[in-house]
């Protein structure tokens, strides 16, 4: 297949964003390009960094799934009967973010799980902080629903002609313009507006942690970041409130282990072993550091750090809106996230 300048412009842009772990974790975030009556999207559960190194882009058509999000069409959920098939040879399924990016007229649409905007738009006065930053950008505001269909109806409710900026609550950022450079650019201009200062974390006990990790499934992260969580209080405190955006509860699961007062990891996995329940990925020893499994997939290690950036940008004291139980049912229970839980849990999603 012969590619437009622009399709690789995209696919430039997409490696670069996606090795930004500030924009994008692990297998979050996705891309898109309209062209020819197809709208190419970044398939579900890999990596928009190996953009350069595999294919991962999926073919849409992009009328036929207009049309049916006009008429409530159950099979806009995941999308997957709008692929085309005859271009698409690795049967790659498209993103569960697929309706989201088809409802923006615009060319190009970027979407990323920015952790500066996250850090925004998690707060419980989220819309009112994005109208103050982003004051003469046409942006809208879009408070959390479920990503798939249910966060493209609550889009299209909000969508003016000109709208090219959503902050999505609990979510991310999406961006879109005519081309990939103004894309980019916008990208880049919104990230500025909605930054905000992080707090310096004490550095992790080593010692102590692996004095605690003694005997167990768990042991020290690669990612030193990942300890600022446990170490900054104030990030540990937020982070026992619940689980704050979607993609912490596919990869993480619901909210954080928390250790107690001289608990370690072997009596946490005795546990939770216990109870029936799946080992977490991370545990949090508050003051301490973090332990994450020995053997934890790159998706969690992605988002174990993402935790840490995310609650070391929200200020002491901040009103937070976390996710409900029902949300977070929902999110652990749906089928299009389960495939990419799957693709995560064997490594089919390439490094």
């Amino acid at each position: 297949m012969v590619r437009s300048l622009e399709f690789e412009a995209l696919l430039d842009v997409s490696a670069c964003i996606g090795a930004d772990p500030a924009l994008v974790q692990g297998a979050g975030g996705n891309t898109s390009i309209k062209e020819g009556g197809k709208l190419w999207i970044k398939a579900s559960g890999l990596w928009l960094k190996n953009a350069r190194r595999q294919d991962v882009m999926v073919p849409v058509a992009l009328d036929p799934l207009l049309q049916a999000l006009e008429r409530n069409d159950p099979a806009t959920e995941k999308a997957q009967d709008f692929v085309l098939a005859d271009i698409n040879p690795l049967g790659l399924r498209p993103s569960i973010e697929t309706t989201v990016h088809a409802l923006l007229p615009q060319k190009v649409v970027i979407h990323v799980h920015c952790v500066e905007t996250i850090a925004t738009a998690v707060q419980a006065n989220a819309s009112a902080i994005a109208a103050e930053k982003l004051r003469g950008v046409s942006h809208a505001f879009v408070p959390y629903a479920r990503p798939g269909l249910p966060l493209a109806k609550a889009i299209a409710e909000r969508l003016g002609s000109d709208t090219a900026v959503l902050v999505l609550g609990n979510h991310g950022l999406a961006v879109a313009a005519e081309t990939v450079a103004e894309a980019k650019a916008l990208l880049s201009d919104i990230s500025a507006r909605l930054a905000l200062p992080r707090r310096t974390a004490p550095p992790a006990d080593l010692v102590s942690l692996s004095r605690l990790a003694a005997g167990s499934a768990y042991g020290l992260p690669r990612e030193e970041r990942v300890h600022d969580t446990a170490t900054d209080l104030d990030s540990c405190r937020i982070a026992a409130g619940g689980s704050l955006y979607p993609d912490h509860v596919i990869f993480l699961g619901r909210g954080s282990a928390i250790a107690a007062p001289e608990e370690n990891a072997l009596a946490m996995e005795k546990s939770f072993r216990a109870g029936g329940r799946a080992l977490p990925p991370l545990l949090l020893f508050p003051g301490k550091g973090a332990l994450v499994l020995r053997d934890i997939t790159e998706g969690a290690l992605a988002m174990a750090r993402c935790l840490s950036d995310v609650t070391g940008r929200i200020a002491t004291g901040q009103r937070l809106r976390y996710l409900t139980d029902a949300e977070n049912a929902e999110l652990l229970g749906w089928d299009a996230e389960k495939y990419r839980q799957e693709l995560n849990r064997v490594g089919q999603v390439l490094q």
